[in-house]
């Protein structure tokens, strides 16, 4: 364990004092690996562009992953309504931004067949991520959920393509149940277990509902397990959360909500009652320049 904590402080010193050196792929996958294998939790934050992921990687996170809804209401859409070239341009896009390690939100793998999430697994790795996520949701309101048996074997091929990439991709299997309103632990445990033993690497079960069910499905798996926070529900922090098992912490689109509702409350008080009061909060555009400025600087040296 403190070996694996020890390289990635390494990496993420390195980033710092020698940013004109080349970080390689292999690179990025090793380290990412490592922060999966610490004793305590890390926060794995999700930007929804490229500014927001140099802000973050400024203010000294050490991994990334992208939001699919985040990026949806980037562009002015809907989540979901996103195609797979369109995530892997942004992928690619968020990949490039730092020098961090970033996982990819890759939704359902954009296909029922498992062929067609392993070709999404490859795409994923060919735009610069070193992980990614796959979804065991089907898109389809009268049917959300995958059968179970279908449902690993989408992971399987996952794995299967993730294993023969020549550097180290962190697989993350998700079991959607609860955010399709079907709150059932035991089958999400169940099923975690099944994508376990097919070989995922991380586990995730999103909008859990209680801190009971967390602990529920972390003592149920041993692999690492991500937890969302930022939803409505449950609330806990990254103590609390490593203390019952939990290994890695994102918090989806919580960030670019975050950021929207700040804009709707500046412009809903300009349109209803003429003032500018917003203005205060802002951040300091002096600030936010030098941040940049530093950022691209030690991106092209």
């Amino acid at each position: 364990m403190v070996l694996q904590w020890d390289q990635a402080k390494r990496f993420r010193t390195s980033l710092v004092r020698r940013r004109h050196d080349i970080v390689t792929q292999a690179e990025k996958g090793r380290a990412f690996g490592a922060l999966h294998e610490r004793d305590s939790a890390f926060i794995i934050p999700n930007p929804w562009d490229v500014g927001s992921a140099r802000l973050l990687a400024h203010l000294g996170f050490e991994a990334l992953a992208t939001t699919s809804m985040g990026y949806a209401f980037s562009v002015g859409r809907q989540d979901n309504t996103i195609d797979r070239p369109e995530t892997m341009a942004h992928a690619s896009a968020i990949a490039s931004a730092t020098d961090l390690p970033v996982s990819a939100d890759l939704e359902n793998g954009f296909g029922d067949a498992p062929e067609t999430v392993a070709e999404t697994i490859r795409l994923a790795a060919t735009a610069g991520v070193v992980g990614g996520s796959i979804e065991d949701a089907t898109g389809r309101p009268e049917h959300p959920i995958f059968e179970r048996e279908h449902a690993v074997e989408r992971v399987r091929a996952a794995v299967a393509a993730a294993r023969a990439l020549p550097f180290a991709f962190t697989l993350t299997a998700r079991a959607e149940n609860y955010l399709h309103g079907l709150p059932d632990l035991r089958d999400t445990i169940e099923r975690l277990q099944s994508y376990q033993e097919a070989g995922a690497d991380v586990l995730y079960a999103p909008g859990l509902a209680s801190k009971d069910d967390i602990v529920a499905v972390a003592s149920s798996v041993d692999r690492p397990v991500n937890v969302v926070m930022g939803l409505r529900g449950v609330q806990l922090s990254l103590a609390d959360l490593a203390a019952i098992g939990v290994r890695r912490v994102s918090v989806g689109s919580a960030l670019c909500r975050t950021a929207l509702g700040a804009f709707l409350r500046a412009a809903r008080e300009m349109q209803e009652h003429g003032t500018f009061a917003f203005a205060a909060e802002a951040a300091s555009p002096r600030e936010i320049s030098t941040i940049f400025q530093d950022m691209t600087c030690a991106t092209t040296q």
